[in-house]
């Protein structure tokens, strides 16, 4: 039997990790076969994503690193070493995705230079791919960029300017939430919704669209290779 490499990916969160936990209770069935997450890293260090991780069978590999403790750490450093510092880490796992599922932290040009322009960044490993980043984020394509957007997307619908919003999983880009889209599913609000009400059935949506996202990138990047058994006929 053909031996098969896994499709690895690399999850970063700042929170309860509940999209992460979609995926991993998606890996090795069809809605993400042949697939694992060989780290979970975290810029929070009470996100109970990290538990997610470490109680899931097997434990996942888990790292914690955050912008302020870092700073403090080594006087001197930017915003931008940190953002080097959190690829380091990422390209140590060599992974064929990243995905940002709940990151609460933006990415700088250092990060995205290292996934996505190696050989211009440099060193040891100017030698490989570029690696694809997305990102989930809870609304609909050019509409509430950054922080905020199922609240802010709920008071625009109690106003009358909007009668949906969504959830969109969209590569990762300078612009925060401005990369092109992979996959969006959109939500009708519905009479009499609560804000928390709707937000679980967002939510809802959230954990279906970041796997088959992760799925549709996945399959780009690295088909999903056919095992061959090589079967003996003993002809009598």
């Amino acid at each position: 039997m053909a031996s098969i490499s896994p499709r690895r990916l690399v999850v970063l969160i700042s929170g309860s990790g509940t999209n992460l936990q979609a995926l991993i209770s998606a890996l090795n069935t069809p809605a993400l076969p042949q697939t694992t997450i060989s780290l979970v890293l975290s810029n929070r260090k009470s996100a109970y994503g990290l538990t997610r991780a470490q109680n899931a069978t097997p434990a996942i590999p888990t790292a914690y690193l955050a912008l302020q403790p870092y700073l403090k750490k080594n006087p001197g450093k930017t915003r931008d070493d940190y953002d080097k510092e959190v690829a380091a880490i990422v390209v140590k796992e060599n992974p064929d995705l990243v995905v940002l599922a709940g990151w609460m932290h933006v990415l700088g040009e250092s990060f995205l230079d290292e996934m996505y322009h190696p050989s211009e960044a440099g060193g040891e490993e100017s030698e490989r791919k570029p690696i694809p980043v997305i990102n989930l984020h809870p609304a609909l394509p050019g509409t509430f960029d950054g922080t905020h957007a199922i609240e802010r997307a709920y008071a625009a619908w109690q106003n009358g300017e909007i009668t949906k919003t969504g959830v969109m999983v969209h590569r990762v880009i300078r612009e925060v939430d401005r990369g092109e889209p992979v996959l969006v599913s959109e939500l009708d609000f519905r009479d009499g919704d609560s804000l928390e009400v709707f937000e679980e059935r967002l939510h809802g949506v959230e954990w279906k669209v970041i796997v088959e996202a992760t799925k549709k990138v996945l399959d780009e990047v690295k088909p999903v290779e056919v095992s061959i058994t090589r079967i003996a006929v003993v002809v009598q």
